[in-house]
Order: structure tokens, then sequence, then C-alpha cells
């Protein structure tokens, strides 16, 4: 997004070499759009793709490409949100056209992933990889509250075994909490203020201490991830 597509391919190229395996959200992200076009590309992508055959060998495939399919649709709406803010506004028709989309999709991925937990359980690592665990967590931590506190204890479950991060289970747990109305504990969710329409944190609790537990599960101090909603956080009101 800088303009330095060297340096982009060389960063594209360490995450192959340390194991990122998301050839889909490679293939979507639109972050990436202006270095298709360049002869890189194609060879990047079959880097990518040759590594993760390689580690998918002993994966249950079917189940993978379902999963792989469901985090296709759970992101490609998601991925269009800012091109639409950007020309067309948050209260326009065409962003309303594209929450339906977004909800729709949303539902029917609910669908198969509550089957498959039902049915399955939650998948292993060792069986669908980091993205399809991911994926996993997606479409619940998307989903209502009620469905969200029922496979929260399959999701800490997941974590405690190591095959869901923990900063994953942080935003889903921080979502409940805000769902039931009460503060969350790692400042991971946002909203909204009525009366300025501006982006602000949710309560935290013990807000003093919020960035020692984001950093015991491998979260980024507080300040860091506000930068990426375009806030400059300044700690707790005194």
């Amino acid at each position: 997004m800088a303009g330095d597509a060297t340096k982009a391919f060389q960063y594209l190229d360490k995450a192959t070499t340390a194991g990122w395996e998301n050839v889909a959200h490679v293939k979507q992200d639109t972050d990436l759009t202006t270095l298709h076009a360049d002869k890189r590309w194609q060879p990047m992508l079959a880097k990518l793709e040759a590594a993760v055959a390689k580690v998918e060998a002993n994966y249950n495939k079917p189940l993978k490409q379902q999963l792989d399919s469901i985090y296709a649709s759970d992101q490609g709406g998601r991925l269009k949100y800012e091109a639409i803010e950007k020309q067309y506004g948050m209260k326009s028709p065409e962003m309303t056209a594209l929450w339906k989309e977004i909800e729709a999709t949303d539902a029917r991925n609910l669908q198969r992933i509550t089957k498959l937990l039902d049915t399955h359980g939650w998948p292993k690592k060792s069986e669908v990889g980091n993205t399809g665990t991911t994926t996993v967590f997606l479409v619940i931590q998307h989903s209502d509250l009620a469905t969200q506190q029922k496979y929260f204890p399959m999701a800490k479950q997941a974590a405690e075994r190591g095959d869901l991060s923990k900063s994953a289970l942080a935003l889903l747990q921080d979502r409940i909490l805000i769902g039931q109305g009460k503060p969350q504990i790692y400042g991971s969710q946002l909203h909204t203020d009525a009366a300025t329409g501006k982006t602000v944190f949710s309560p935290i609790e013990d807000e003093a201490h919020v960035d020692e537990r984001r950093a015991a599960i491998g979260m980024e101090p507080l300040a860091s991830y506000a930068k990426r909603f375009g806030l400059e956080y300044k700690g707790p009101v005194k």
C-alpha cells in the first residue's frame, strides 16, 4: 500500500517461509491488488501454493476445502467494506446492500459451522491448519450472543490444546462480555459513540493493566492496536 512492491514481495516471501498458509486471503486481499500485474506475483503464488500443499499432505482435505470455502465467503463481503465506505459513504444504499449480503452469508456459514461443531467438535490444526481453525472462530465471532456463549467453552478447550490462538479466544470473550453489557477484558472491541459519531473503545475492565493482559497472550499494546482504526490511545482516563 506504500507503493514499495519489492519490499512487499520480500515480506510475502518471509510469510511463506514462516508458514503462512492462507492462499485464499492472499488472492482476495484488495490491499495486494496493485501487485497482481507484477511479474513476481505468479511465482510468489506458486511458491506459496507449493509450500501449503506440502504442509496439507496429511490434512483432512474435504474438511479443509469446506472451511476454505467458508472463509472466502466470510471475508468476501467484508473486504469490500472499505472501498464502498470510501466511494459511497457509511449510510449509502450501497453500504446497506453490502451489509444485507454479509448477513445472509453469515447465516449460511453459521448453519454449516454449527453442524460441524455439533457433530465433529472444534477441528484440530493437524487436520485443517491454522486457517481452518480460525475460520470456525470467525463464523462464531460474527454470530449472535447466544451462539457465541454456547460455543465459547469449546473454543476455550481448542485454545488450551493449541488449536486456536489465545488472541482469537480473547476477541470472542470480549465480544461476549460487551454483548452481556459488561466491560471487556482485552480491549479488542470498539463502537461508534452515538453523541460524537466517533469510533471509541468499549469499556475496559481494570484498564490500567490491559496491556499486561494483552502481552500475556501475545497481543500487541492497545496503542498499536488503536492505530489500526486511526485512533490515538493515550491510556485510561485518570
